[in-house]
């Protein structure tokens, strides 16, 4: 049995624990560490089976029975625990992004090399079954050579600016999973990125320094195009899109939805909105990349989204953000 220990106890962390207890049958969540520990959270772990807490992630490091962290902590604290997990010789599931500068990231990579440790980064949209049709689409041919690829990702509504100030922005923080579809689905990386964006939704989102509502368009190493619309604003709910155009065809997914029931009555042709934010459009895909983190360290094989993974989606974001701000397209291999 592989004993675990979780490092925040958050929104994410929840999530991950939830999923640990109930689906992971060769792991089990030994202790949770968060500065901010209450009994409400006990309560519920406790609910769960979990039966040791601790405000000091340290407590969970030091503890030579654990054999994992996930690290669901705050942004600013992903790239140190990382590196302090690797020196205790821990497998690891950091939230995403491992760091807001790659030089940190580098760090970590360096620290990996010669390490039989897993390491794998939070990119859940891997594991939708949406995102992963359209990824074996385009990979087995049946669109032939793929010419444009575009992502639609909207949000129902904007954080808070608190959050938005601490976030990286919103290349780095919301883009960043769509940065990452893209390499996942074409199968190629980016070689030029360029960036528009403006402030649509909150005029606060602007005093904090960030924008709210972007396209970006992408030359890929195969050729392709790519385009990503994205908005801190949806009225309509969470609008997760993405089409894949090629020399042979197209495929195309759409919004999850509670149920496909479509109305046709004198009022009109009515059906469901599309599910409403994150949590309840890609509940199963969290359970499914935990479960294959844990099946990489039970069954010795290579993680599906490692530090590389997260060292590029965070530097096509940072080009992104130069593009924005220079007015002008930017090549990636300016980034390097």
């Amino acid at each position: 049995m592989i004993k675990v220990g979780i490092i925040g106890a958050g929104r994410i962390g929840k999530v991950h624990t939830e999923s640990i207890q109930k689906y992971v049958k060769c792991a089990q969540v030994k202790t949770i560490a968060d500065p901010f520990l209450n009994d409400d959270t006990i309560a519920w772990a406790k609910g769960l089976g979990v039966q040791n807490f601790t405000k000091d992630y340290k407590d969970i490091l030091n503890d030579k029975e654990i054999d994992a962290v996930l690290i669901c902590s705050s942004t600013d604290t992903h790239c140190p625990i990382s590196l302090e997990a690797i020196a205790a010789g821990k497998h690891i599931f950091c939230e995403k992004p491992v760091d807001p500068e790659p030089k940190n990231i580098l760090k970590v990579k360096e620290a990996l090399k010669g390490k039989n440790i897993k390491y794998q980064v939070g990119f859940n949209r891997r594991f939708d079954h949406n995102f992963m049709a359209a990824k074996e689409a385009v990979k087995s041919g049946k669109i032939g050579d793929l010419n444009v690829l575009k992502v639609c990702s909207r949000d129902p509504g904007a954080p808070p600016v608190s959050y938005i100030k601490v976030s990286g922005g919103i290349f780095l923080d919301m883009t960043i999973h769509d940065f990452d579809m893209v390499r996942f689905i074409s199968g190629a990386e980016v070689e030029e990125i360029y960036a528009m964006g403006a402030v649509l939704v909150d005029p606060e989102i602007a005093t904090a320094g960030d924008i709210d509502t972007a396209v970006i368009t992408m030359k890929l190493s195969n050729g392709a195009l790519a385009v990503i619309d994205n908005c801190r604003r949806a009225s309509y709910g969470y609008d997760q899109r993405v089409e894949a155009f090629g020399s042979l065809g197209q495929v195309q997914i759409g919004n999850d939805t509670v149920s496909t029931a479509i109305i046709s009555n004198a009022d009109g042709v009515t059906k469901e909105k599309p599910l409403y934010f994150f949590l309840e459009r890609y509940m199963q895909a969290y359970a499914k990349e935990i479960t294959e983190f844990f099946d990489c360290i039970e069954n010795d094989k290579e993680v599906p989204a490692g530090i590389e993974d997260g060292l590029q989606s965070v530097l096509i974001g940072r080009a992104a953000t130069k593009s924005y701000k220079g007015g002008r397209p930017v090549k990636m291999s300016e980034m390097m």
